[in-house]
């Protein structure tokens, strides 16, 4: 059986669409017998298709599902890699290590979950690696999102750090390279829901079906058209801070998904410049993720090297 803790930002999902979403296509009849038959359970008992998850709950299906057919065709393999192989590339981006819990820099370009269409990510890995009882996720990056990752080792490691971030005693901060100037600090309040077709989501800000979405802000620096960001996310929904920066008028460099051409800027990488720096976690540890080469590369050539925070920053403004 495999067993996840629902991410806060699945928060309100129908089961069923956050099965495919972390399993892959499975088709709806074998979704719905499996449920039937009990063997999908939210913690512990059984539940519907259509029952809207909640973060934190434990979620267990069966490792058939992911082996399973969609629409009566084989579905792609979720990662075809030797544990020899997996170690190697875990223990390259390995930043700490603890009996509870490993922390990881992910790569850009790299995803934490399989999809359809999808099949190198993180929990691949850690399922090759640790073939028994590998890593649970217990929250996520985007895939072009570079930084801090962290996995719990065992089952009541992970009901401890989803509690955490659940209520607030895991904070994590990111540092951004956004174009144009938010203000020296601040709190973007804005609801947020998925719209858009299969394969064109986006999130979108709305103050009557959203969900909260909360997010605090830190000018560290700025040069010419851009500015360098620390960014609180105090909620953690899909795309939270992409999506808030661009309703502040300061998408971040090399969204492209979000502001189109407007994200990019001559002499700057066509690269998500979004980075996970610091977690901070329940017992006072704190963890920090080198900045992605992108990243490094951009600031140094804005002339805001020199003013990436060596520590967590302070966000006196809110606790």
């Amino acid at each position: 059986m495999i067993e996840i803790a629902v991410p806060e930002d699945a928060e309100g999902m129908r089961l069923d669409r956050f099965l495919r979403k972390s399993a892959g296509p499975i088709g709806q009849g074998l979704l719905e017998r499996q449920l039937r038959q009990g063997k999908i359970k939210l913690d512990g008992a059984k539940a519907k298709a259509n029952t809207r998850l909640q973060s934190g709950q434990r979620l267990t299906y069966p490792k058939q599902l992911i082996d399973s057919v969609a629409n009566g065709q084989p579905q792609k393999p979720a990662q075809q890699i030797d544990r020899k192989s997996a170690c190697d590339q875990l223990a390259k981006i390995t930043i700490a290590e603890h009996d509870k819990w490993l922390a990881v820099n992910k790569p850009a370009g790299l995803a934490v979950q399989g999809g359809s269409r999808t099949t190198r990510h993180i929990d691949g890995l850690l399922r090759a690696a640790y073939p028994e009882n590998p890593p649970k996720l217990v929250h996520r990056l985007d895939k072009d999102t570079s930084g801090l990752l962290l996995l719990a080792r065992h089952d009541r490691a992970a009901r401890e750090i989803t509690a955490g971030f659940a209520d607030k005693t895991i904070s994590k901060v990111y540092l951004a390279l956004v174009i144009g100037d938010p203000g020296a600090e601040g709190r973007i309040d804005a609801p947020l829901r998925k719209a858009g077709g299969k394969g064109a989501e986006k999130m979108i800000i709305d103050h009557e079906a959203g969900q909260t979405a909360v997010t605090d802000f830190l000018r560290l620096d700025k040069a010419g058209p851009v500015s360098l960001m620390a960014l609180r996310p105090v909620t953690g929904r899909t795309h939270q801070l992409r999506v808030h920066m661009l309703a502040a008028g300061t998408p971040i460099l090399g969204d492209g998904k979000y502001a189109g051409s407007a994200a990019h800027i001559g002499g700057f990488v066509r690269q998500l410049h979004l980075h996970a720096r610091y977690l901070s976690l329940a017992d006072g540890t704190l963890l920090s993720a080198p900045v992605s080469e992108h990243l490094q590369a951009s600031t140094e050539l804005a002339g805001l090297a020199d003013s990436l925070p060596d520590g967590m920053p302070f966000f006196g403004f809110h606790t």
